[in-house]
């Protein structure tokens, strides 16, 4: 497919005002100036001016997880009976026949990080996937993406109402610690029982071996805190063990945002839509993306659907917008800078040759004007 007088936003720094975008196998083949694109055929789809922006990417949500319309038959997100749960893999709960899948879609969310909730201190897996598909192993990009974590009110609540630890932060804090040692432990004994014949491999422990890819530093962990001590709770324990990781939610993090910057800390944001429905909360502000990317921090935008559903990205990003946030950073913390904050910017995020062919056409500025875009391609196919 070709797609000819496009203004081009790539998201990686150009702008094409009058340009051609052309698709092959599902990627981008190439783009640029009308000046420079091949002799028409005929087929072509005239953007007409329209405004071509990469698909957008929820850094941080549940899609798929929490059914739409559905009680607890439809509710897979929380194995809330053992606090520590690392070894589960979102992916295996994820139902892509859920319409909030083709509501996303429709509204240009090509990419979402999904996985279990925060009921639990460690979580389980993060992955990354596609919103087009009927099977969740044709639509995933990446997985495990991240070791999902939750500190604070979260698990606070989900155990003091079943009368079990952990009830304090101090707890939550000690098991996360505590599975990391063991599992450091586990990685020391297999790596003595790969070079000692005579030394034992240690006996499988499914928790642990789900661990290994964050201690090894492949993954990072994704830190859901919500107040300013969590968020350093949380920061401190993934220092503790050389963790790699991303703040998630970081609702205070706008009141610490100078020493989120020092720490290089990245942050997902969100959802910026709604009530300030508990108390972790209570500081919840929308400028929060601004400040924080006004001082130097990483930020992406996410909706923690079905908390706001994810046709409401864009939304968000331009309410952060309006509260104060650069434009193009607000852009950028839907799809290029939600990307790389994910680990997956090799493959979405930006309009370049090569890239994942996810592209969208809006017929005004989406910071501007609430529309769907009037055509989503989604790994080169129309799908809109």
């Amino acid at each position: 497919m070709r797609i000819i007088h496009a203004n081009i936003h790539t998201m990686a720094g150009q702008v094409i005002p009058d340009g051609y975008l052309e698709t092959a196998g599902g990627k981008i083949a190439a783009l640029g100036e009308m000046a420079d694109c091949p002799a028409l055929c005929g087929d072509e789809v005239d953007a007409k001016g329209s405004i071509a922006l990469p698909g957008l990417i929820d850094a941080h949500c549940h899609i798929g997880m929490w059914e739409d319309g559905l009680g607890f038959e439809g509710d897979d997100g929380n194995e809330d009976c053992d606090p520590c749960t690392p070894q589960l893999q979102g992916l295996d709960a994820v139902n892509p026949a859920d319409r909030a899948f083709s509501e996303a879609l429709d509204w240009g969310v090509t990419t979402v990080v999904t996985g279990p909730g925060s009921a639990n201190p460690i979580a389980g897996q993060m992955c990354a996937m596609k919103t087009g598909g009927r099977r969740v192993d044709n639509m995933l990009l990446r997985a495990p993406l991240a070791i999902k974590m939750a500190f604070g009110e979260n698990p606070k609540t989900s155990y003091h109402e079943k009368g079990n630890g952990p009830v304090t932060r101090m707890a939550i804090a000690a098991m996360v610690r505590e599975q990391l040692y063991k599992a450091k432990r586990y990685m020391a004994d297999m790596q003595r029982a790969a070079e000692d014949e005579d030394a034992d491999e240690p006996e499988y422990d499914a928790k642990c071996e789900a661990l290994l890819p964050l201690l090894r530093g492949q993954i990072p962990a994704h830190i859901h805190a919500h107040r300013a001590d969590d968020i350093f709770t949380g920061i401190r324990i993934a220092k503790e063990f050389g963790l790699r990781y991303v703040i998630v939610h970081g609702t205070e993090g706008h009141l610490v945002a100078q020493e989120l910057a020092t720490e290089k800390a990245m942050v997902i944001t969100g959802p910026l839509i709604g009530a300030r429905t508990k108390p972790e909360l209570a500081q919840a502000d929308i400028a929060g993306p601004g400040i924080l990317q006004a001082n130097g921090v990483q930020v992406a935008i996410c909706t923690d659907h079905p908390e706001v559903p994810c046709g409401y990205l864009m939304m968000s990003a331009r309410l952060a917008f309006n509260a104060g946030m650069d434009k193009q950073a607000a852009l950028e913390a839907v799809t290029a800078q939600a990307a790389r904050i994910c680990g997956i910017e090799r493959r979405v995020g930006t309009l370049a040759a090569g890239k994942d062919a996810d592209i969208l056409l809006y017929r005004n500025d989406p910071m501007l004007v609430h529309e769907k875009p009037w055509l989503v391609l989604l790994d080169g196919k129309r799908v809109r």
